[in-house]
């Protein structure tokens, strides 16, 4: 991640941090060029494509809440189980 300084537009170094949460957290900056100091912060935004691991949890969520034999019929589908 690149940091600039708002005074020279220099290229920044990012010294230190303090993590607030897991999704904000204060950047402590110092310019490499004219030594000018700051603080930025860092938060999440928004997700642009869910983890695999979040839609493994959603797909096994929803396949709970379905009645066994439609579970078994899907399966069947999948070929991963005899659907009789």
């Amino acid at each position: 991640m690149r940091v600039y300084c708002k005074e020279c537009g220099g290229k920044g170094r990012i010294s230190s941090r303090n993590d607030l949460s897991k999704e904000f957290t204060t950047l402590y900056c110092i310019c490499l060029e004219c030594g000018h100091r700051w603080a930025a912060n860092l938060t999440f935004s928004h997700t642009l494509t869910p983890s695999a691991q979040m839609m493994d949890r959603l797909v096994i969520d929803r396949l709970r809440d379905m009645p066994k034999d439609r579970q078994r019929e899907l399966l069947g589908q999948l070929g991963m189980i005899d659907a009789r």
